[in-house]
């Protein structure tokens, strides 16, 4: 049984029937489930981090933790309630959507690539082939020609990884593709990437625009960065193997196992409009 079973059965997830429901709202809940794991999850790595350091910068590390566990074993979050916000409620997709917009963490990096935007958009539309470049990712299996499902890395703690269902809600050939998460899911985000010809005819613009609300909130964002994880200096790595790969063929890894030019993806000659 891993931590997330071991937190889920602790704060009583197994059920989510209606008289559930009712008792959680009667009792103030309004964090909703895959964010009380997330938070606990959070805490726990904050806290035992935080008391390690044997610092005044440690205790305030674990204090943060602290008031994460407390926030995911309860499903009360105070600052929510000032705020009259309630994750616990399941959120249609225009709400969900709404939400990212007002006080998701918004990532946007763009990298000149060159080779075509049409290439570029066929490599990016088959959704299966992005954890070759996007380090983050463990994998996306697409269900349908909307819908896919996405696993990607996350702290140990946490169960090592993080699972979602996303759907194309806007898709121009050779020009955009954006995709949001579907409604109860564990990470809600949304993304776009836009191809663009780049000026003087110099291949094409890649700009990329992600935005994701952080499981447990604005807390968890700062656990996340005090150890270390950088989400725009993550998907700026991504582009750049993107780049490597559709120019050169392969993605140099310190491994000595890059990807050759078999893969077809790239050439090593320099693309001629």
């Amino acid at each position: 049984m891993t931590l997330v079973d071991t937190i889920r059965d602790a704060i009583g997830m197994t059920s989510f029937e209606t008289s559930r429901e009712d008792a959680d709202r009667s009792n103030g809940k309004n964090v909703g489930d895959a964010e009380r794991i997330a938070s606990i999850a959070a805490g726990a790595v904050a806290v035992l981090a935080g008391l390690s350091r044997r610092s005044v910068p440690g205790l305030v590390c674990a204090a943060v933790g602290g008031a994460l566990v407390y926030r995911g074993a309860t499903g009360h979050c105070p600052a929510y309630s000032l705020l009259g916000v309630d994750t616990a409620e399941p959120k249609s997709a225009a709400e969900q959507q709404e939400e990212l917009d007002a006080k998701g963490i918004r990532i946007t990096q763009a990298f000149l690539i060159n080779r075509p935007a049409q290439q570029l958009y066929d490599f990016w539309r088959d959704f299966e082939r992005l954890p070759r470049v996007m380090t983050h990712l463990k994998s996306v299996t697409v269900l349908d020609e909307k819908r896919s499902h996405w696993v990607a890395t996350a702290p140990r703690i946490a169960g090592s990884s993080a699972e979602w269902d996303a759907e194309i809600v806007r898709d121009e050939p050779g020009s955009v593709i954006a995709w949001r998460s579907l409604p109860g899911s564990e990470i809600e985000n949304s993304g776009e990437v836009r191809f663009s010809p780049g000026m003087g005819d110099r291949g094409t613009e890649v700009h990329v625009t992600l935005q994701y609300l952080p499981p447990g909130g604005a807390a968890g964002h700062f656990v996340a960065k005090l150890f270390g994880s950088n989400p725009r200096r993550q998907i700026r790595e991504d582009l750049r193997n993107f780049k490597r790969l559709m120019e050169l063929g392969e993605v140099p890894t310190i491994d000595g196992q890059p990807r050759g030019t078999c893969t077809g993806e790239g050439t090593r000659e320099s693309y001629s409009p």
